[in-house]
């Protein structure tokens, strides 16, 4: 398995925009995704919280030794991204989504801070990031969260939340270097305004939204 296969063309696109830092963004967004595929796949609250202890055990191991072999733990130690700030807390944003067979507003905001707020945190590799990207780093994660769920309750949920969190994006200064996140932030704030969750999949217009964004900002 190749971390290639773990990003979606969304990541994919994202990471490009990093430019020399693109492999340190792909491996966290292969790490994000692995988290997924434990909140998607765990059937048992036990087992789950079980498999993303070993991934809180191996960020955490001062050896380096734990987890070696598996392609998402080299890459990351490869890349510098397994000292990146929030990836305990992507953790704990997607063990919400394995404890919590029902998720009120309260589980929406610790999922959306850990996981969005997290990501984007270790995406920018700034653990003292101003408040605001922690904000557009929630929107995000609710924005993916509401366009993969079947629960429509849940989605419409996911939205609000997001809505009400999107004014503190306004008007900020992103620096170049965060420019693979203010694409991201630009695409899910402008869905959720609309009140759509992520597409699933990349459609032809979605992709031209993206080089707009890159391009002129909006």
């Amino acid at each position: 398995m190749s971390i290639e296969s773990l990003l979606t063309p969304l990541s994919t696109l994202l990471s490009a925009h990093a430019g020399a830092d693109g492999p340190r963004h792909q491996a966290i967004w292969a790490f994000d995704a692995q988290l997924a595929k434990v909140a998607r796949t765990t059937r048992e609250r036990a087992i789950g919280q079980m498999r993303l202890a070993w991934w809180n055990d191996v960020i955490e191991d001062p050896s380096g030794v734990k987890g070696q072999g598996e392609p998402v733990v080299d890459a990351l130690r490869a890349t510098g991204g397994m000292a990146a700030p929030g990836l305990v807390a992507m953790i704990d944003g997607w063990e919400v989504l394995v404890v919590d067979a029902e998720i009120d507003a309260q589980g929406l905001r610790d999922y959306a801070t850990g996981r969005g707020g997290g990501l984007f945190r270790a995406l920018a590799g700034q653990d003292d990031a101003p408040d605001w990207l922690v904000a557009a780093g929630q929107v995000w994660a609710l924005w993916d969260l509401a366009g993969h769920v079947e629960e429509a309750a849940l989605a419409d949920a996911a939205l609000a939340l997001a809505r009400d969190l999107s004014p503190r994006v306004d008007q900020v200064r992103w620096p170049a270097a965060w420019r693979p996140l203010r694409i991201a932030s630009t695409l899910a704030r402008q869905d959720v305004a609309k009140g759509r969750g992520m597409p699933r999949g990349m459609s032809r217009g979605q992709a031209f939204r993206l080089l707009r964004i890159a391009l002129v900002g909006r």
